[in-house]
C-alpha cells in the first residue's frame, strides 16, 4: 500500500508538470500544431528545476492572476512531495492526504487552464526561459 501511495504522489506532480508543458507548447507554438516537431520541442523543453525556480520567483509571480499563482504554488509544493515520495524512505503518506492532493491538483489544473490566455503565455515564457539580469 505504501508504494502505491508514493507512486500516486509522484503521479499527481507529473499531472501538473505535463499540464504546464502542454500549456507552454500550446501558447508559444500553436495548439493546432500538437505533435509537430516545434510543438514537441517546446513541450520537452520544460525543465523541472527551472520551472520550480520560476514558480518561486515571488517578484515575477505577483503580476499574475490568482489562477496562475495558485498553480505555481501547488507546482512547487507537489514537486517537494514527489521528491519525498521518490527519495525519502522514511516519509509517510496517508491515503486521505494523497486523495486530497489529487483533488486539489485537479482543481488547480482546471483553474489554470481557464486563466487568461495572455497570462498563460507570459507564464509559459517565465518557466521556459531563464531571466538574464
Amino acid at each position: 500500500m505504501e508504494s502505491n501511495l508514493r507512486r500516486a504522489v509522484s503521479t499527481v506532480y507529473y499531472a501538473l508538470f505535463h499540464g504546464l508543458a502542454e500549456c507552454c507548447a500550446d501558447e508559444l507554438f500553436n495548439r493546432n500544431m500538437r505533435g509537430q516537431p516545434g510543438w514537441v520541442r517546446i513541450y520537452r523543453g520544460l525543465n523541472h528545476r527551472q520551472a520550480r525556480e520560476a514558480c518561486k520567483a515571488h517578484r515575477d509571480m505577483r503580476s499574475f492572476c490568482v489562477e496562475i499563482r495558485d498553480f505555481a504554488s501547488h507546482f512547487v509544493y507537489l514537486q517537494d512531495q514527489r521528491h519525498q515520495a521518490d527519495y525519502d524512505p522514511v516519509a509517510t503518506f496517508y491515503k486521505s492526504d494523497v486523495q486530497r492532493l489529487v483533488v486539489d491538483a485537479r482543481a488547480v489544473l482546471e483553474e489554470f487552464e481557464r486563466a487568461d490566455r495572455r497570462e498563460r503565455r507570459a507564464f509559459a515564457a517565465l518557466v521556459l526561459f531563464r531571466s538574464r539580469n
